[in-house]
């Protein structure tokens, strides 16, 4: 049964500015915001909230309701940033976590509870490390989103929980303002005397259907589950995670890395029964003044080498700062593939024939150097050899069809083909000498012609593209890939161009 955490945040906008806010907290005090040409009040402290201020009012007339009010001005995009980051910080408890609006988040704890020893700790654990932040919280825990939404905003207490199947009974005596209906819905369902919800169970769907905007229906049903509300968590659900809590913080370089490494063998042993290895690897650490620490590895091929993905974190892991301690870690694989067994460490006796053999000397450059100092080119569908391959960074999944694979192709090509000046007796033959960036070089063996035409489809002129590549050897031993542009014509001096160079 899937079981869902709605946290409410009823001062949020207020008590997430800390010391700002508290200055504020002796005094009547409101946030203000600008909409077209009203000023608007968006937020009140518990003393503006006792004066009878609430948000909505124009700010004009809760002045002149409470002449020594304070006021501050509003920040939406400030408190969605905080809002995210608290998102992230929930994690501890969830990987699957959302803000929710602009005063709440969402968790789904199915499966997770028991890790914080049931629902009702996990719930007290999460209003407690809120007021010791500042924050005032209240949270709903039901099966559905829009009953633990309910509860959360509806309850009696700190912490509000509908027991595994109960949301419809523990729905019933909470007003049906808390089924997120407009107001006008509100004060029609009053005006009849359907103030609870539990008054909307009496009457068949059929009249509520037809007396009512279809919303009510669709909230109605979302609460109690015959409608599905899905949940999209932020940051994505990684495939696989682990999860290590500590009974005293830690905080030396020894022992973060040692329960770093329990936590990837944790991980890769569910890797080894699933056939599957890691490619981007989270860790996120939380420490014990509320704050959290990410780090992030990624690896060129899949990979469950505990060896290998603890060295790489070992090079992130001495810049942490651990402040007062950490608390609680969590290991999760943001993107895993299929890996069969096979050998995972690199060859001794022979040298690296494939990138499956140098993968981890790939993941530490381009974990040191950074993930876009580190590349390597695939095959690309393309008739001509400058557009024949292309450049992708180092974690760039799949390959392609290499088209020229089985051709002999020069292990560089220059940037751009250069001209040169060539000698052939016949006009399909090679050259028997050219002079390139001022030296002459005798051609001693050739082969080809090989003919490589334009993509028409580019347009006339790279229609009528043609070019005739030879590979030569000089007097030297160098080897080198030239051409001969478009087709031989008895009036006009055949042009000829340096391509590439042979190992």
């Amino acid at each position: 049964m899937r079981r869902v955490v709605s946290l409410y945040l009823p001062r949020w906008a207020m008590e997430r500015r800390g010391a700002s806010g508290a200055a504020l907290a002796h005094r009547p005090a409101v946030l203000a915001l600008s909409i077209g040409n009203q000023r608007l009040v968006s937020a009140v402290n518990p003393a503006a909230e006792a004066q009878g201020l609430l948000p909505g009012l124009a700010l004009a007339d809760a002045r002149a309701q409470v002449p020594n009010l304070a006021v501050a001005p509003a920040d939406p995009e400030g408190d969605a940033a905080a809002l995210l980051r608290l998102a992230q910080w929930c994690s501890r408890y969830s990987p699957w976590t959302v803000p929710h609006e602009v005063d709440g988040v969402l968790l789904d704890i199915t499966g997770c509870a028991h890790l914080a020893g049931g629902e009702d700790k996990l719930g007290a654990d999460l209003i407690e490390r809120l007021s010791q932040r500042g924050l005032t919280g209240r949270l709903g825990i039901a099966d559905t989103i829009g009953g633990a939404w309910a509860l959360a905003r509806g309850g009696e207490n700190a912490v509000n929980i509908a027991a595994s199947g109960d949301t419809r009974v523990a729905l019933a005596p909470l007003p049906v303002r808390v089924l997120r209906l407009d107001q006008e819905i509100v004060a029609a369902l009053g005006r009849l005397g359907l103030r609870r919800i539990g008054d909307l169970y009496r009457l068949s769907r059929a009249d509520l259907a037809a007396r009512f905007d279809p919303v009510l229906m669709a909230r109605l049903d979302e609460a109690l589950g015959a409608a599905k509300e899905p949940l999209s968590p932020l940051p994505p659900r990684p495939p696989r995670w682990a999860r290590r809590g500590f009974a005293e913080p830690i905080a030396t370089p020894d022992d973060i890395a040692a329960a770093t490494q329990l936590l990837l063998e944790t991980l890769c042993r569910s890797f080894a029964e699933e056939g599957l290895g890691a490619r981007l690897l989270t860790l996120v650490l939380h420490r014990v003044d509320g704050e959290s620490v990410s780090i992030a590895i990624g690896t060129a091929r899949p990979s469950r080498d505990v060896g290998h993905l603890i060295r790489l974190f070992a090079e992130r892991l001495g810049l942490i700062d651990p402040g007062l301690g950490i608390e609680d870690m969590v290991l999760a694989a943001k993107t895993v593939e299929k890996l069969e067994a096979k050998q995972l460490a690199l060859p001794v006796a022979a040298a690296p024939s494939n990138i499956d053999d140098i993968a981890p000397l790939i993941d530490r450059l381009a974990n040191r150097l950074g993930v876009q100092s580190v590349g390597r080119l695939l095959p690309h569908d393309a008739h001509l050899p400058e557009r024949a391959q292309r450049f992708v960074f180092a974690f760039a999944p799949g390959g392609g069809e290499d088209r020229d694979g089985k051709k002999q192709r020069p292990v560089r090509l220059l940037p751009r083909p250069e001209p040169i000046e060539a000698v052939a007796p016949v006009p399909d033959d090679p050259p028997r000498m050219f002079r390139w960036r001022r030296r002459l070089h005798q051609v001693v063996r050739a082969e080809g012609p090989e003919r490589i035409m334009g993509e028409w489809w580019r347009g006339n002129r790279e229609a009528k593209l043609l070019r005739d590549y030879y590979r030569v050897e000089d007097q030297d031993g160098r080897r080198y890939w030239l051409f001969r542009s478009g087709s031989y014509r008895p009036a006009v001096r055949a042009r000829w161009f340096m391509h590439g160079f042979f190992a």
